[in-house]
């Protein structure tokens, strides 16, 4: 592992996934591709940005506190 700097985005879990495909701005996939790269030199493993993404939204629902009071209460309707 490197001495640099921690990321937000720690070393990334094991888990199941699903395929899901979406668009996104080109300078954005630049952005996700040069992230991917500083967290493969960060931690020593490769990673792309597809690998990525689902970790940074999962973090990202995780720190969104009206999301979380909403889950918490259940008042999350699916598909609205």
């Amino acid at each position: 592992m490197s001495t640099t700097k921690k990321l937000r985005l720690g070393p990334l879990p094991k888990t199941e996934s699903v395929k899901l495909t979406f668009a996104c701005p080109t300078s954005l996939k630049a952005d996700l591709d040069r992230y991917a790269a500083l967290h493969g030199q960060t931690y020593g493993e490769v990673v792309d940005a597809a690998t990525l993404i689902p970790h940074m939204l999962g973090a990202f629902m995780m720190r969104d506190r009206g999301f979380k009071q909403r889950a918490a209460s259940g008042r999350l309707d699916a598909g609205r």
